[in-house]
């Protein structure tokens, strides 16, 4: 499939992504970026360690199992739908982590990682952390050419809407903050009755 307009705008983005490449620190930060975002590794190790408070188990737990069932779905049918051919390969391309066998359309990587960090969000002062890892692994996945710009962008907003989806869908209480008791006040939701 080709888009005349979106190709030439992707290669304008990629050729700026392009000084890093060979910048042993930017080349290290992309493929340790990658690798930890194949599969959903990264989110998986995050829900764990989110999940160790008993009071944010849920949100951890919905947030995995929705994002590691979900997006590689949505993923698949896109890429099936869409069919468009990852970057055309060239002399200096950053070797790749792995081969890709998949399309291109959207960027999985990107996908993923935004619809977790969208649930693994909620309620959570790491919240930042969890988009800026996000954002890493998706800035990977063009800064060693196996996507294009625009694949990575609609993988990101594919996701971010997935994860705001599965904030509507979680079980109650799942994806909402833990009530503080106040003292000497009863387990009423609403803590106007006194005990």
């Amino acid at each position: 499939m080709s888009w005349p307009v979106v190709d030439a705008l992707d290669d304008r983005l990629d050729a700026l992504a392009g000084r890093w490449r060979g910048n042993p620190v930017a080349d290290a930060v992309a493929y340790g970026a990658s690798a930890l975002g194949d599969h959903g590794l990264i989110w998986f190790l995050l829900g764990l360690g989110r999940g160790r408070r008993r009071e944010r188990r849920a949100t951890a737990v919905w947030a995995v199992a929705f994002s590691g069932v979900v997006t590689p779905a949505v993923n698949a049918a896109v890429k099936n739908a869409v069919g468009r051919g990852r970057p055309h390969p060239r002399v200096d391309d950053p070797p790749p982590v792995r081969e890709p066998r998949s399309t291109s359309f959207p960027s999985g990587h990107a996908l993923a990682a935004w619809c977790a960090a969208t649930l693994l969000a909620v309620d959570d002062p790491l919240a930042p952390a969890y988009y800026l890892v996000a954002a890493t692994v998706a800035a990977s996945r063009v800064h060693l050419r196996q996507h294009h710009v625009s694949d990575v962008a609609a993988g990101a907003v594919l996701g971010i809407a997935l994860g705001r989806l599965g904030r509507a869908l979680g079980p109650r209480g799942a994806l909402t903050a833990p009530r503080r008791r106040v003292r000497g006040m009863g387990p009423s939701p609403s803590g106007l009755i006194r005990s």
